[in-house]
């Protein structure tokens, strides 16, 4: 079961996010990748020799938390340690290209910058090499690092991004939860103490399964049995906290806040790496929960955006239309009207997205319509299709069609990923949907010249452009329906 989160919510939900500052604490890393070609074993020793062809650096930890964040729209001030070395120089020469406020960065010269060195070939990670900060960082210098973030203003937020490397130790955590409570703002933990009580007043804490059944003291009860759900609510009873997200990897999340527990199922999608879609999960969590959502709801945005980035490479994040996508995926709905159009539109221009836009009959989808929307969704961030209704397509192609009902022809082309929405339309021409929508690019079949596309001078007009889709030969649906004609 997953939350319900309406597509026309879905511009309000982004918005939100854009308007949030949120806190983020605990572990900042640097993931450093590696990437070459193998084309040889190494004549001294049976390994792979990889000949280099790049490298590159990305934000890890607790900074990968603030990198999502700030890539959705979101102010972040981020608080831990560096060390005085290039590690730490790199990583916040990486904060300020994402635009994250690191005035909560402490440097020392006594701390190593933790770094992790991935060395990789044809998305196959060969070898990992770390660098470890070690020991704890001084109770009273991460208070005061803490207290360098209230100089950026009021958190609508605090996330706590515990990767045990010694910055989150107790006075820290401690002074982070109740800064939280006295704000009245949610703070959420991803925990790596056993004793999840050291995170008492904390709003919620989303460990995996393995680290709750570590806090549990032993073996949890069966997954999916309403035993495995009470005894996490027992967990955090006793650590006196009210809510919490078990992740579970392919099997989804378990959310149990007071009596209520609710499973979320994992997004069905081809894993390329897992790394850092915890990172993800907490920071739309919290966001979702700074937005207004509940729990519930900003844990199935959650899930929706950790989706997308584990079919990234490498610690990455996920974009405002990457998640607006798989939300209108996540609810099945992708088909727009009225004002929740000219909401989704409005959202889309104030984050000066580029809309590409085709539109058609669609009657019985095939290979050339699937040439023609997969041109045009590469010319733009989004895709908006607008598809004739009934009484237009019979005007236009006769008696007899359409063969497919308009509601089915809108469903069939929302379920194709390239698509982000579908508008039916009840004119001749798609004119005035083209006014409606000032998209940046039209985008037809190479059966039209230039001059004969309906929408052109208002496209071009706007600073837009009109491209060409090379057609897909002898396809179409005109020639489909007279081959069956002709076989019956």
């Amino acid at each position: 079961m997953s939350p319900r989160i309406h597509p026309g919510d879905v511009p309000r939900i982004l918005d939100g996010f854009r308007r949030a500052r949120i806190w983020v604490a605990g572990d900042v890393m640097l993931d450093q990748y590696v990437g070459g070609d193998v084309r040889r074993v190494s004549p001294e020793a049976p390994v792979p020799v990889v000949e280099v062809g790049e490298t590159y650096d990305r934000l890890g930890g607790a900074a990968n938390v603030a990198h999502g964040l700030a890539a959705l729209g979101a102010e972040v001030g981020l608080c831990g340690v560096v060390g005085a070395d290039p590690a730490g120089d790199a990583l916040i020469a990486a904060c300020g290209e994402a635009g994250i406020d690191v005035r909560g960065l402490g440097r020392s010269p006594e701390w190593s910058t933790t770094r992790k060195v991935r060395v990789v070939s044809q998305r196959q990670q060969l070898l990992r090499m770390d660098w470890e900060g070690r020991g704890a960082v001084d109770g009273a210098a991460a208070q005061a690092l803490v207290g360098r973030l209230r100089e950026g203003g009021r958190p609508d937020a605090i996330v706590l991004s515990d990767y045990a490397k010694g910055f989150l130790q107790p006075p820290a955590a401690r002074a982070l939860i109740d800064e939280g409570l006295a704000l009245g703002v949610p703070v959420l933990v991803d925990p790596k103490l056993r004793d999840l009580g050291a995170y008492r007043g904390a709003t919620v804490v989303t460990p995996n399964r393995r680290e709750l059944e570590a806090a549990a003291g032993g073996t949890m009860p069966p997954l999916g049995s309403p035993a495995f759900a009470e005894a996490a609510r027992a967990v955090i009873a006793a650590a006196g906290i009210p809510s919490l997200v078990v992740t579970l990897g392919e099997r989804g999340l378990l959310v149990v806040e007071g009596a209520e527990a609710q499973a979320i199922g994992a997004v069905s999608r081809e894993v390329y790496d897992v790394t850092g879609a915890g990172d993800t999960l907490i920071g739309v969590l919290a966001l979702g929960l700074a937005a207004g959502a509940d729990l519930f709801a900003a844990a199935g945005i959650a899930n929706a955006a950790a989706g997308v980035v584990v079919g990234k490479f490498g610690t990455a994040v996920v974009h405002p239309e990457e998640l607006a996508r798989a939300l209108a995926r996540s609810t099945a709905e992708k088909v727009y009207s009225g004002a929740e159009f000219d909401r989704l539109l409005a959202s889309w221009r104030a984050r000066g997205t580029r809309i590409a836009f085709t539109n058609g009959c669609f009657d019985v989808l095939h290979a050339g319509h699937l040439s023609l929307l997969r041109d045009a969704a590469s010319a733009g961030d989004v895709l908006v299709v607008g598809i004739n209704d009934d009484a237009s397509v019979a005007r236009l192609k006769g008696e007899g069609r359409p063969l497919v009902p308009a509601p089915e022809r809108a469903a069939l082309v929302a379920a194709l990923d390239c698509v982000d929405a579908v508008v039916v339309f009840g004119e001749d021409t798609p004119l005035r949907l083209v006014e409606r929508i000032r998209p940046d690019v039209l985008v037809k079949g190479a059966d039209y010249a230039l001059g004969e596309v309906v929408g052109r001078e208002v496209v071009e007009a706007g600073g837009g452009q009109v491209l060409l889709s090379p057609l897909v030969p002898g396809r179409s649906s005109s020639r489909i329906f007279e081959e069956i004609r002709r076989r019956r």
